[in-house]
């Protein structure tokens, strides 16, 4: 389970996170819900590795690893799509996924089949160059390398953000089914209410920074608690 305890995080002299804490079971889609800068991606970035907190604490099954470097935050089993997805555009998609052994060791380093399962496109294309995939493709790619690394928590920052119809459907298929696996835990930043309503076991809203709302997903669903959440995802 992740655990955020109360986490601060700045961009030099501007707050981007202010105590925010939230959980992320094992078994479970967490969703991040939140209009454009209201500081979704930062608190990806802050699980992840990518920006350093400025307080509060972060925990995986118990352990704390905000002082981690991202590469063992990896080891420990943290894995991110994020957004725009980040492909090596001159690399196959073969090279891609494979980029995802890093934190492996060595016998371990296979593509895990369900990624194909999944996404059978991909191996249809294991050849070709990422940079010439289309978008959704790509967001098919950027979670085939996640899945490589064999995550204990999967951080999916907006992965519905332009890309087709289609494709979508096939993500969120690909969500559920990770869900129903037991074995890992999933918190989707998403800006896409519909996608987040299906998905959602837990739900969490963001403004300003800040948590500003929470609840099980089943107050997402009509009435008033879900025209509560829509509210705060009004531009």
């Amino acid at each position: 389970m992740l655990n955020v305890d109360n986490i601060t995080l700045h961009y030099g002299a501007a707050q981007a996170l202010k105590g925010v804490s939230l959980e992320a079971k094992l078994g479970q889609v967490t969703c991040l819900l939140g209009r454009n800068g209201v500081g979704k991606t930062s608190l990806i970035r802050a699980v992840g590795g990518r920006r350093a907190i400025s307080g509060g604490a972060i925990s995986l099954d118990g352990g704390e690893i905000h002082k981690l470097r991202p590469e063992q935050r990896a080891r420990r089993g943290v894995a991110t799509v994020p957004q725009g997805r980040e492909i090596f555009p001159l690399l196959s998609v073969k090279e891609n996924i494979e980029t995802g052994f890093a934190p492996l060791a060595a016998k371990e380093r296979t593509i895990p089949g369900e990624a194909f399962e999944m996404f059978p496109i991909l191996k249809e294309m294991l050849g070709r160059r990422g940079g010439d995939l289309s978008g959704g493709q790509q967001q098919q790619l950027a979670i085939a390398r996640a899945l490589t690394t064999r995550p204990k928590l999967l951080l999916l920052d907006e992965p519905t953000e332009g890309i087709q119809p289609s494709i979508i459907k096939d993500i969120g298929r690909a969500i559920d089914a990770l869900r129903q696996r037991g074995d890992m835990a999933i918190l989707l930043v998403e800006q896409y209410f519909e996608f987040a309503r299906d998905l959602a076991d837990r739900f969490y809203v963001m403004d300003r920074g800040e948590i500003v709302a929470s609840g099980e997903a089943s107050e997402m669903k009509g009435g008033e608690g879900e025209a509560r959440v829509r509210r705060w995802l009004t531009v």
